[in-house]
């Protein structure tokens, strides 16, 4: 690897996790429409969005190929029910000024990854990713004896995004065709959900001076569904040109900006005894690097 991929692969990566860090922002923007309508306006625009890509990229046939398989289909909805529900909780919390609880959940999804791989993928842990996983549950712990109830938004966060990795692992699908796939799926929840609404004489999906949202929340609305697939096709375009230590080390930016977001920015109360916690995640993801960055440096044999 040369250092112009080098060098380019960190712009990607940068641009990636620095768009899904600034997400609080974006979309605390929208706290006053129902996280369901955002969740419907999201899977809907960002459809048509890559449906636009797809064809400027000519990569229907990918999709054509997957669609020939009743597995990969099968799993890219899966994904999409993972990932929707992932998107809602994350937007609720950040109507709900929860914003450190979100960082939390994404600061604890790859030790939730190592985990469903000793679990599920039956993988062998190294010694730092035990420490790590330890420093985790440690910290689980010390939520509940201290705080007095786990909390549920980070484990729930981190737990759907962390197994939606693991179903789309599963499916050989490019970025593009499999997001498309996964927000069509998405369609099929969220039309329905819609359709209910109308009926309860509440139109999702209005628009002009008849909508109950103002043009800026349209902006935005319509805004949400590029903002889904850009970061995406960076993160893509990163992992192509990255070694996979280098993509675990950038991943924390994105739980680092929306922990500052919230503290900073919306001035979100952080306890001390929670902040506990979080220092005990964060060294164990300083052991989680270290184990990553020595099983990619180990020669093969």
């Amino acid at each position: 690897m040369n250092a112009r991929p080098s060098a380019a692969g960190i712009a990607f990566g940068l641009a990636a996790y620095g768009i899904w860090g600034f997400f609080p922002l974006y979309f605390h923007q929208l706290a006053a429409v129902p996280p369901l309508d955002v969740l419907s306006h999201r899977a809907l625009w960002a459809c048509l969005f890559v449906a636009l890509l797809l064809v400027v990229t000519g990569g229907w046939g990918k999709v054509q190929a997957l669609l020939r398989s009743p597995r990969h289909c099968g799993l890219l909805a899966l994904a999409a029910l993972l990932v929707g529900s992932n998107w809602l909780i994350f937007l609720w919390a950040v109507g709900q000024k929860q914003v450190i609880a979100s960082s939390l959940g994404y600061f604890l999804t790859p030790l939730v990854n190592v985990l469903l791989g000793l679990l599920v993928l039956k993988e062998r842990l190294s010694r730092y990713e035990w420490i790590a996983v330890g420093l985790a549950l440690l910290a689980l712990v010390h939520e509940v004896l201290v705080l007095g109830s786990l909390p549920w938004i980070s484990l729930a966060l981190a737990a759907t995004f962390g197994t939606y990795g693991l179903v789309r692992k599963r499916v050989p699908a490019e970025a593009l065709p499999g997001l498309w796939l996964e927000t069509l799926a998405m369609l099929a929840f969220c039309l329905p959900y819609a359709l209910w609404q109308a009926s309860q004489g509440h139109t999702v999906f209005a628009f002009g001076a008849g909508s109950t949202v103002t043009l800026a929340e349209q902006a935005f609305l319509v805004g949400a569904g590029v903002l889904t697939a850009v970061p995406l096709l960076f993160f893509a375009a990163a992992t192509r040109r990255l070694d996979l230590a280098t993509v675990g080390m950038l991943m924390y930016i994105n739980p680092t900006l929306q922990f500052l977001t919230a503290v900073v920015v919306f001035n979100e109360a952080l306890q001390a005894a929670r902040l506990l916690s979080f220092a005990l995640i964060w060294l164990g993801l300083a052991f989680f690097s270290v184990g990553l960055w020595q099983k990619t440096r180990r020669p093969r044999s």
